[in-house]
């Protein structure tokens, strides 16, 4: 039988996992990408288990674990009142933990894993549209005809239904030298009501060639801000802006001396928006294209991860391409669904100007949260593992472990999650 002719739009995340899981599976594979040269949009990001098993089946998890780092734990308060307490022990002593990295990492990884599996990547090449298995340049140029065209484009893929606006916060965010008395495995962040919140992840190190000294280890600082005060925070001396932020959280000094103008900071927007299916006429979205979120609950990079597994796990089990593109949406709607849902609830307790969600969200959900059986299963939201995603696809959840830093070994899906 001849093999599948698959073409990807967007090497980020979701299309370099699709290129090598779908390459190693036996399918040809072109990547096409508007920069000349694909590199990673962002700062830091946490892996959490259920996209830790994607990256062990592609091959890149163990390295990816040398990298990153281990974060057992996220942590807010609100003044001296803890308002978010996290941690993956409550789903037992040796449940597999997130591991936190810059997205650049990320992307090496999955770009050098998706060429060395043999899959073809195109840059320059600015996708604007698909018809009949053909990517649409730019330039008037079109691509030749695939049996399937996956749309990774992202949030704002031409190829996708656009969200109708932006969510009102969005964020600044920095790469820094890991400096100040941070916990290297938490995720540590300090609020004050909704309307401001400054965090701080270790991300660990980039990756280095052989014979080159080990990169420094690294943190992704962020500050929320919202859209309409972007504008004034550009002409606000940054000087001023640093003294907010240090009289919210002293402690980040050290991080603050290395941002020395505005332009050290990259500020990200966010979108919530989910499409009814992730099949339109002309091709099948992954990541990004389909649903997208705020990053409160950090699933934005996994749940790209699970798309390509369920995509590559569904063309490996049909032959017919209508018959694995509606098993493909069948293994990921519910748990898209569930996580969308989740997310939209959650962003205004952390990011919105009303003070009595921030109330409720200090007096009364976090008292809440304390009491059992609520820690392992807010754990298990953040771990990716609500609606068992793993088991959907087969995954044995008792047979199938991660490796954890620390060497401990612990099962991907929560019990009675699959």
């Amino acid at each position: 039988m001849r093999a599948k002719e698959i073409a990807i739009a967007g090497c980020g995340v979701a299309g370099l996992a699709c290129a090598a899981l779908l390459k190693r599976a036996g399918a040809r594979v072109v990547v096409y990408d508007r920069l000349q040269t694909p590199q990673p949009i962002g700062s830091g990001l946490i892996l959490q288990p259920v996209g830790l098993y994607v990256l062990d089946e592609i091959g890149v998890g163990h390295r990816l674990r040398e990298l990153g780092a281990r974060i057992e734990r996220l942590y807010g308060k609100s003044g001296e009142r803890i308002v978010l307490d996290v941690r993956y022990d409550a789903l037992g002593h040796d449940a597999p933990r997130g591991v936190s990295v810059h997205r650049g990492t990320l992307f090496q990884l999955l770009y050098d894993a998706a060429r060395e599996a043999g899959a073809e990547i195109e840059a320059g090449r600015e996708i604007v549209a698909t018809r009949n298995g053909r990517l649409r340049f730019a330039d008037g140029a079109e691509s030749p005809r695939f049996d399937l065209v996956i749309d990774a484009l992202g949030m704002r893929s031409p190829l996708s239904e656009p969200p109708q606006q932006n969510l009102p916060f969005g964020a600044l965010w920095a790469s820094l030298d890991f400096a100040g008395p941070f916990d290297p495995h938490a995720l540590e962040q300090r609020y004050e009501a909704a309307r401001k919140m400054v965090g701080v992840l270790p991300i660990g190190r980039l990756p280095t060639h052989a014979g080159e000294t080990p990169a420094a280890q690294k943190v992704a600082f962020f500050w929320s801000l919202k859209h309409g005060e972007r504008q004034d925070w550009l002409k606000r001396d940054i000087n001023d802006w640093k003294d907010e932020v240090r009289a919210l959280w002293r402690e980040t000094t050290p991080l603050l001396e290395q941002i020395r103008t505005h332009s050290d900071l990259v500020f990200a927007a966010y979108a919530h928006r989910t499409l009814g299916a992730p099949l339109s006429r002309n091709c099948v979205h992954v990541g990004d294209s389909w649903h997208c979120t705020s990053p409160q609950l950090g699933q934005g990079a996994n749940m790209a991860l699970l798309d390509a597994f369920a995509l590559a796990h569904a063309l490996g089990r049909q032959s017919n391409l209508d018959a694995a593109l509606g098993e493909y949406a069948r293994l990921r709607l519910w748990h898209i669904r569930l996580y969308q849902a989740v997310s939209f609830l959650f962003t205004p307790a952390y990011q919105s100007d009303s003070s009595a969600i921030a109330w409720a969200r200090d007096f009364l959900l976090s008292p809440l949260s304390r009491i059992p059986p609520a820690p392992a299963a807010l754990a298990a939201l953040v771990a990716g593992q609500w609606g068992g995603p793993l088991g959907a696809m087969g995954a044995p959840a008792r047979r199938r472990f991660v490796q954890s830093e620390s060497g401990s070994r612990g099962a991907l899906d929560a019990p009675g999650s699959s």
